[in-house]
């Protein structure tokens, strides 16, 4: 017997979509000016930065297409939704951190072993706006991504607390040029090359997360507890046998077993289902596909604190 919910609210997609759109427009404004004074600055570092700004206006965009695909109502094809397109998303805004980190590393090496002329003194004052504002854009998407439990908002959110980062140690080595004067040219590259490393290494951090919710990973045992919780508190349910639940996007999608008593009529083991159904999903709107199977409780079994058991 199956109880199911086909509903799929698109308020957290569309919260998590204009918080993205943000996050690209700040970034593209951000990764033009730090070009612009680079080049004519004369700071690789500043340089760097902006093509790591840059892959974050790629980030902020992937990000907005992935939250835009998973808002997508359940099809044929697609019987539990587009949810999947999230942490799909989530995972290349990280895999494009780490090449772009890989790819500074080089650029940096490359640059250290060439001689060249010191940053100019304007580049450490742009690199200081940028700092503020990268600083405040995290803090925005950082609480976005956490109140709707998005993995590829809160992964967008750290790119932008990684540019910040990244911001910081290149101000750094253009401190060091500035104020060593000749011979101290080369610092500016090497905070180039000590920020692609941190890149990388954040990048390599924050796949995990999408990586094990594409595989289809448990959620934490408190939700499950919860749900579990919730089901057993009807009297009429003897226990939960079983339940498996798997983050879909920003929702989750569960299948449970119940097992009540075994002398029950199929319309009363359906009205059953149907309450738990409401009952969870009244408690925890986020689990927007559930799946309920009645099973018959075996003997001996002890109910639930909750369930009776033994009522027909």
């Amino acid at each position: 017997m199956n109880v199911q919910s086909q509903e799929l609210p698109l308020a957290k997609y569309e919260r998590g979509a204009r918080a993205s759109v943000l996050g690209l427009i700040t970034n593209l404004v951000l990764a033009l000016g730090k070009l612009v004074a680079g080049v004519l600055g004369h700071s690789h570092a500043l340089v760097a930065d902006a093509t790591e700004s840059l892959g974050d206006v790629f980030g902020s965009l992937i990000v907005w297409r992935g939250l835009k695909i998973a808002a997508r109502p359940p099809d044929p094809e697609h019987p539990y939704g587009h949810g999947k397109a999230e942490p799909i998303a989530a995972a290349l805004v990280a895999v494009l951190l780490m090449m772009a980190g890989v790819g500074i590393a080089i650029q940096s090496m490359i640059e250290i072993r060439s001689p060249r002329e010191g940053p100019a003194a304007f580049t450490l004052i742009v690199l200081l706006v940028v700092i503020a504002i990268k600083e405040g854009l995290f803090q925005r998407l950082h609480r976005v991504g956490r109140k709707i439990e998005s993995g590829a908002v809160h992964t967008d959110a750290w790119h932008q607390r990684t540019d910040a980062i990244t911001s910081a140690v290149a101000a750094a080595g253009i401190a060091v040029a500035i104020i060593g004067g000749k011979g101290y040219e080369a610092a500016d590259d090497w905070a180039a090359l000590l920020a692609s490393g941190l890149i990388f290494v954040t990048g390599l951090r924050l796949i995990r997360g999408p990586a094990e919710e594409l595989m289809d990973r448990s959620p934490e045992p408190r939700l499950q507890e919860r749900v579990t919780r919730v089901a057993e508190d009807n009297p009429r349910v003897h226990r939960v046998e079983k339940l498996l639940m798997r983050k879909m996007g920003l929702y989750y999608v569960a299948d449970m077993h119940l097992e009540v008593a075994p002398t029950m009529t199929v319309f009363e083991g359906h009205e059953i289902a149907h309450r738990v159904k409401e009952a969870i999903q009244a408690a925890m709107p986020q689990i927007v596909e559930l799946t309920i199977h009645i099973e018959p409780a075996r003997p001996g079994t002890p109910p639930a604190r909750g369930g009776h058991g033994s009522e027909s």
